[in-house]
């Protein structure tokens, strides 16, 4: 009996590094490439949007005087600078839908989107001079914009495109307000952000409307928390708003991800040497319950069969959807299991004990990986309950009895 015990040990410490190994592979797998698959459905797609407030500006023409030294001489010089002086938001209403859009590239799924921005903003001249200049800077040189608007006071103006920003100007009489509207539809990844400003910003009569076709919010580190929330048919309405707000934190949102399965394929590979060791464990029980014959070899092929069903995942998942792939994997492995031990035992303890230990330690506690935080309360209480079972259908076996050596049998002479 301490030999087949220690049999079943090494086949599980070798089963226990092949899974490490095949993990490895996956996690591999997913993040080398990550990058350059990152930078694709970017370049295709479009990349993350920082939005930033449009900006107003007069320029004026001012002359200063400056001293050079020349040939030991001072000469002083006359310069014309222009100087460009910002004038002020008075209010802004804008208004941006988010339309969730996932694209999967190898193991990883990207969450892509869809936004439409509306905004409305108006600045009141405080300077002396007529003509102001608008700007808008574009959230990110990777995207297309179409269906753009850019309006004064309802009429359209002659815009230049520098860069990645867009500047226009319009004749604004000294103490007047006018109205600056924006609009353009886009695409982009993974999060979309409101900036104020790179320091802390004071912002007057603020308004921001966001309706979004997802459920799962989530708001990224140091940024304002939406002062309304309204659940919608198809998502949430979300509102910040203000009268005068002075923060350096921002307005964001990042994208919901959706179930990756590379990662999820590589984290269940890790954790199949527990799996494992219960399924042995409760065969181990079982088999000398009911003092059937399991030899280390029979061992050896039940680890491979458990086997089978990561490495198929492993490649499965590349190609079809990761619950189907596990749907599959798991016929696979059950399959394999019941079929094998049909021939070593028999029907009744393939299909009953194995099949439906299999089913809850290979099966079951692989499924629990995809709620996310619920695995490892999912696999405690499992384990809780296993060990309460096998305390309760072993408590009067003599442990000393069956693990006694046995003298050998002699041959009887003739």
């Amino acid at each position: 009996m301490s030999r087949q015990i220690a049999a079943i040990v090494v086949i599980f410490i070798c089963a226990a590094v092949a899974w490490s190994v095949l993990g490895t592979t996956i996690f591999s797998r997913t993040y080398s490439f990550d990058d350059i698959m990152r930078g694709r459905v970017a370049s295709i797609w479009g990349a993350p949007h920082v939005q930033k407030s449009p900006m107003a500006t007069t320029t004026k023409e001012v002359i200063k005087k400056i001293e050079t030294n020349e040939n030991n001489k001072t000469v002083m010089r006359v310069v014309k600078e222009k100087v460009a002086t910002p004038i002020s938001l008075e209010g802004s209403q804008v208004k941006v839908a988010l339309d969730l859009e996932h694209r999967q590239k190898g193991l990883l799924w990207y969450s892509t989107y869809k936004v439409d921005l509306a905004g409305e903003y108006i600045f009141k001249n405080t300077t002396d001079e007529e003509f102001v200049t608008f700007t808008l800077q574009f959230p990110t040189a990777q995207a297309v914009y179409d269906d753009l608007v850019f309006t004064v006071d309802g009429q359209p103006v002659t815009l230049t495109n520098e860069k990645s920003s867009l500047r226009g100007s319009a004749r604004v009489a000294p103490g007047q307000e006018t109205i600056l509207n924006i609009k353009y539809r886009s695409q982009g990844l993974e999060s979309w952000r409101y900036h104020f400003g790179d320091n802390v910003t004071q912002v007057k009569n603020f308004q921001l409307k966001m309706t979004t076709n997802f459920n799962d919010i989530d708001f990224p580190d140091n940024t304002l928390s939406p002062a309304h929330k309204k659940e919608t048919k198809n998502g949430w309405e979300l509102t910040w708003e203000s009268k005068n707000l002075l923060s350096g934190f921002q307005i964001g949102m990042s994208l919901p991800e959706k179930l990756q399965p590379g990662p999820l394929a590589g984290r269940i590979s890790y954790f199949a040497p527990v799996s494992l060791l219960f399924f042995f464990f409760l065969m181990f029980i079982i088999s000398t319950l009911r003092k059937i014959e399991l030899h280390p070899m029979n061992y050896f092929f039940l680890a491979c069969a458990f086997f089978s069903f990561h490495l198929l995942l492993a490649y499965l998942v590349d190609h079809i959807s990761i619950h189907t792939a596990f749907v599959i994997c798991s016929v696979v492995s059950l399959g394999l299991v019941i079929s094998y031990l049909r021939l070593v035992v028999g029907m009744r303890f393939a299909a009953v004990e194995a099949g439906l230990a299999q089913l809850i330690y290979l099966v079951l506690f692989s499924y629990a990986f995809f709620f996310k935080g619920f695995s490892g309360l999912a696999v405690t209480i499992g384990s809780i309950i296993t060990l309460f079972v096998v305390m309760q259908i072993t408590g009067r076996i003599r442990w000393s009895e069956k693990f006694a050596t046995r003298p050998p049998v002699r041959a009887q002479e003739s």
